[in-house]
């Protein structure tokens, strides 16, 4: 019966072979819904099926409108067609629109553009009618003048993106072959088709689904969406007690933070790489560059380092945070906090200049406006000497979107955000699959080895390096530091390139590998960017925390803390020994694999004691169960369970009318002829009776 069944098994999958060819790369436009609506994509429960038409202009979408007589069509779209006025249209003709796949190029487009909206997180930052009417939704500047919102639409259909391979070619091949009209001819059956499965289980907006995640109609309930959460990684200079929560009688801290994530249209492609990581690239350098001054001549001040997650989505992380201190559940509090310096877009690609934004508002109250002016006088000598200036806009303005807007939301505190654009963004791929490695010209000389690539500082590593120089000066200034020491204090160009090649060209390169433990290599990723999303981790124990954050907290620990000669067993138990009780609640031990010696396979473990932490990056919304707030991001994703496409020949109407008719003839035929045969069985089966005295 097994081998039978294998046989069988075998059998079906060959003829489905013959049928369809599965596409190896997709990746989809997801659900994601907050307090008023939902917006993304999802198919049917079974999947969208459309026969095949590769969209070659924009005055080519009449067929697929109206003139064509084979709908529903799944559209084929160049990357140069992804484009708002085209994808309206379609969504507007729904009824003959069953999907729609982009090709992803190999190389950046000419023109920017960006899929996010022109005045990002513009509900949930400190300008609304309240503070600032005249500066409330970028009435002022807007930010983000390429933004045209489509990543903030809802489409009834599956939209995925497939990269310009093999599947492409075949695609294209068989569109050429079966779909492809002449001389005004219509195209003749079978016509190629595709089918695509992305079916989300949330509707209507975070409320509802929150809802259906708490009706119970079995011992296993099944969710249908999930908050948007990960974590937020800190360290400081000078050990906090993380035990003791609120606040720290005479701790003055300077906060200095950078945001972790980015998105775009597709799910899971969102490199960020002027958006997020030149930021926290930058600060992560300077933490390393201050790591010896802060040592040998501690500064006054505490400096604290913050990479928020989430923020692309109304400030998740950020706003997380100044909760927890306004509820003493942090290490420190509100009232501890002496000033912020935000590092944001710093990618310099127009020039080797860097804008200081501060807030107009704040700035009105006196004291708050002589601390900003000292912040700025102090970046400024901090630039000297260096190949980058720092500069005011010089004309009033609000904020750029940034995570100090949120601790503005709680009080007047002086801060200043970094960014490498005057007003309006710099960046023409704002959260866009395009803001990549190749966006940030991060570029190698050819026949490099992987290794040679990860230790050849680029040009952009060169910039990056002193960014975070003028980063890291001005905060050990801030900190009530000599500057005399200002000197001695330089970012390294080799570990900047390094955490550049890593997060945007290779994540599984040597140097990480030695930075992480054993079970996180397996998520470092060979052949594309490292992306950053943040993971559905609500309602789970433990709760997950996503590889990027995990490996930025690596490297925080790798870059600001110190080896200690302890076993394994012993940092996993955040101890130096078995009897030590206390040190925990000052620093966190991580075990990390390290390197092997020449020579040798296997690598040689050690442990990294740091003061750099987690903590939840959660919106307070799904704590107060608040999921109409105003205040705080109500961002949910979807679930889902199948995400594939395929493609196959697809037969005319009539002649799957005529098979199916066939079809239901041959199964009544067949019932008539069982029923006949069972009626007449005693005679059609009798055999002669067998004679009493038989004997066997």
């Amino acid at each position: 019966y097994k081998d039978v069944t294998s046989i069988s098994c075998v059998g079906c999958n060959s003829v489905e072979k013959k049928i369809y060819v599965n596409l190896n790369y997709t990746v989809p436009c997801v659900r994601l819904l907050n307090a008023t609506h939902q917006i993304g994509c999802q198919s049917h429960l079974s999947g969208n099926v459309g026969v095949l038409h590769v969209l070659e202009s924009e005055e080519n979408l009449d067929w697929v409108l109206h003139s064509g007589l084979t709908p529903p069509y799944l559209v084929i779209l160049e990357s140069s067609l992804f484009t708002r006025s085209i994808m309206m249209k379609l969504k507007n003709g729904s009824s003959r629109v069953a999907g729609v796949a982009v090709v992803t190029p190999n190389a950046n487009p000419s023109q920017g553009t960006s899929p996010h909206t022109s005045c990002p997180n513009e509900n949930t930052g400190v300008y609304t009618e309240n503070y600032d009417p005249t500066m409330a939704r970028c009435n002022v500047t807007v930010w983000n003048p390429l933004g045209t919102g489509l990543s903030y639409e809802e489409f009834d259909f599956p939209i995925f993106a497939m990269k310009e391979d093999n599947d492409t070619q075949v695609i294209r091949q068989c569109y050429m072959d079966h779909n492809r009209a002449g001389n005004g001819s219509t195209p003749q059956y079978p016509l190629c088709a595709m089918q695509l499965y992305s079916h989300m289980s949330a509707v209507t907006d975070t409320a509802t689904c929150m809802r259906r995640n708490n009706i119970n109609f079995s011992l296993s309930p099944e969710m249908v969406c999930d908050p948007l959460s990960d974590f937020n990684v800190w360290a400081s200079t000078r050990p906090l007690n993380n035990t003791a929560k609120g606040h720290k009688e005479g701790e003055s801290v300077v906060l200095a933070a950078a945001r972790l994530d980015s998105r775009s249209f597709f799910f899971d492609i969102a490199p960020g790489a002027e958006s997020g990581v030149s930021g926290f690239v930058a600060l992560l350098a300077a933490a390393h560059a201050l790591r010896n001054a802060t040592q040998e001549a501690p500064p006054p001040r505490n400096i604290l380092y913050a990479f928020f997650h989430g923020e692309t989505f109304d400030y998740i992380g950020s706003s997380r945070m100044v909760y927890d201190m306004e509820k003493n559940n942090f290490a420190v509090d509100l009232d501890n906090i002496h000033s912020v310096l935000e590092v944001g877009q710093v990618g310099l690609h127009a020039e080797s200049r860097l804008w200081l934004h501060s807030d107009p508002v704040s700035r009105k109250n006196s004291s708050v406006n002589e601390e900003v002016k000292k912040l700025i006088l102090r970046l400024q000598s901090a630039a000297s000497g260096l190949n980058v200036s720092v500069e005011e806009p010089g004309f009033s303005q609000p904020l750029p979107p940034s995570s100090f807007q949120r601790f503005l939301r709680a009080r007047p505190i002086p801060g200043v955000v970094i960014e490498d654009h005057r007003s309006a963004f710099t960046n023409s791929f704002y959260e866009s699959m395009y803001d990549n490695a190749e966006y940030l010209n991060i570029s190698y000389p050819p026949d490099l080895t992987p290794d040679e690539q990860l230790e050849y500082v680029t040009d952009t590593a060169k910039a990056l390096t002193e960014v975070a120089t003028v980063v890291a000066r001005t905060l050990y200034i801030q900190a009530g530091g000599a500057e005399s020491r200002l000197g001695s204090i330089n970012a390294d160009p080799q570990m900047v390139t390094r955490i550049l090649y890593g997060f945007l060209v290779r994540s599984n390169n040597s140097w990480f590998q030695q930075l992480i433990p054993s079970d996180l290599v397996s998520h470092l990723s060979e052949s594309r960017c490292f992306v950053y999303y943040l993971l559905d981790s609500y309602g789970r124990a433990p709760a997950l925390i996503s590889p990027p954050t995990l490996l930025v907290q690596y490297l925080l620990a790798n870059l600001t803390g110190s080896t200690v000669n302890v076993s394994q067993d012993d940092c996993w138990n955040q101890r130096v020994e078995e009897q030590d009780k206390e040190s925990k609640h000052m620093y966190s031990y991580l075990w990390v694999q390290g390197a092997a010696p020449p020579n040798s396979t296997e690598r040689v473990g050690f442990c990294m004691r740091s003061a750099a932490r987690l903590s939840k990056a959660l919106s307070p919304a799904f704590d107060l169960h608040e999921y109409t707030s105003k205040d705080y991001s109500t961002w949910t994703e979807s679930r889902w369970k199948t995400i594939k496409g395929r493609i196959f020949l697809v037969a005319s109407h009539e002649l799957e009318m005529l098979t199916l008719g066939v079809g239901v003839g041959v199964l009544l035929t067949s019932l008539m002829l069982t029923y006949i045969m069972s009626s007449k069985a005693d005679i059609l089966f009798s055999s002669g009776r067998e004679p009493a005295n038989a004997t066997y």
